[in-house]
């Protein structure tokens, strides 16, 4: 390694990510001064994340850059937004997280932290970086936030100063010492609007949340959502937004990216040009997905529309279940036929067995009529055991 200036690398390092489309871009010391492994430990042992394979050792990880990088000394935090429009719900329309909107964002921001860290290397004349994309363990939020990016919010999610909750975080790990950024003497204070907007009740107002009880958990894991849970999800079929755009801080990009602007000037701000380039790539079709095509979504179709998006490494059977309780959610009895025909033909016993929860949650007379004659022929056990919960209702009235 050659000798290097570190506060005109980090200037550098500022410099280019913000032309590649970043919002903000802070540095701090590779370390875990700020009890990173333990706030993720008590977070772990309340059972906050109970439905993902977290452990201690996942926590030590974590909170020590140097699992990513040996001899790692400092963490380059870099803020990429996506806020985008939020659509008035549509019967039968499906609402989908801002953030999968268009293509899978791993690789928009991957490349993008690429490009930096190549950089670096050849400011230093060594490889002296490695990233960090979401798919490495860093605690990225309490790094961000301990790199001043943004202070975390009471929805836990890091709010930037500069572009809101609605960023995607990436990491470069290097073995530069770089002058380190200040923490944000910033809180969210006494707003508490988040907390209220959250149907599930995931979020304390301590700054902890739920995640079991998250609507974007609850649409993303593979077994079956907790029946208490699915009338609150309503028709998110990925992911949610609700408690972001409850968060004053949001109001501008939101409103940005519902009117973005028309010319690209010199003087145009780091979030208007960012914003406006993220909505020209939006797809109507992954963003407001119409629910009874995602019921019915087979195969070649998922690899088609949703593939290579954010949403689609768990699979077209997750989605159909997805689409299944929101279908359920509208209460609209047009949605019974789609319905009564997956319950009967989809191969997946997880996607029937939400499909007939959502047949009893509708409760019209062709729904249960459908419902009582299939439990006679209905293979799987647990589909049978959700056929007879949704049926109970009606029985106890008949009684």
């Amino acid at each position: 390694m050659q000798a290097y200036d570190g506060a005109a690398i980090k200037d550098r390092v500022r410099e280019k990510a913000l032309k590649l489309g970043a919002s903000d871009v802070c540095v701090t010391a590779a370390d875990d001064t700020g009890g990173v492994r333990r706030d993720m430990s008590e977070a772990f042992a309340r059972g906050d994340f109970a439905t993902w394979p977290y452990d201690e050792m996942y926590a030590a990880k974590a909170a020590d850059p140097s699992y990513i990088l040996e001899g790692a000394r400092s963490v380059i935090c870099i803020a990429v937004p996506y806020a985008a429009e939020a659509p008035s719900p549509i019967p039968l329309q499906g609402r989908v997280s801002n953030y999968v909107g268009s293509g899978d964002y791993h690789s928009r921001v991957k490349q993008l932290l690429i490009d930096v860290a190549a950089d670096i290397d050849v400011a230093a004349g060594a490889k002296v970086t490695a990233i960090a994309c979401d798919t490495k363990p860093i605690a990225e939020r309490a790094f961000a936030a301990r790199a001043g990016l943004g202070w975390i919010g009471k929805h836990t999610n890091v709010i930037s100063p500069v572009s809101g909750s609605f960023v995607f975080l990436g990491e470069i790990v290097t073995q530069l010492e770089l002058p380190p950024d200040q923490p944000l003497r910033k809180t969210c204070g006494s707003c508490t609007r988040c907390i209220p907007a959250c149907p599930t009740g995931a979020l304390r107002g301590d700054y902890t949340i739920d995640a079991t009880r998250c609507i974007a958990d609850l649409t993303q894991r593979t077994d079956a959502i907790p029946r208490a849970m699915r009338p609150l999800i309503g028709t998110w079929v990925w992911g949610c937004d609700l408690c972001q755009l409850a968060c004053p801080p949001n109001s501008v990009m939101v409103s940005l990216s519902n009117h973005p602007p028309q010319s690209r000037a010199s003087g145009a701000s780091r979030m208007e040009r960012s914003v406006g380039a993220h909505v020209e790539g939006r797809s109507k079709e992954t963003s407001t997905p119409e629910l009874v095509d995602l019921l019915q979504l087979r195969s070649s179709g998922f690899k088609r529309k949703y593939a290579r998006t954010a949403m689609g490494w768990r699979g077209g059977a997750v989605l159909r279940r997805n689409a299944a309780v929101a279908l359920g959610n509208s209460l609209d009895r047009a949605a019974v036929p789609p319905l009564v025909d997956a319950l009967h033909r989809d191969p997946h016993p997880p996607v029937r067995g939400h499909c007939a929860w959502a047949l009893g949650r509708i409760g019209s007379p062709q729904a249960i009529s459908f419902l009582a004659g299939r439990l006679a022929s209905e293979p799987d056990n647990d589909v049978r055991a959700e056929i007879l919960a949704a049926l109970e209702p009606y029985a106890a009235a008949s009684r």
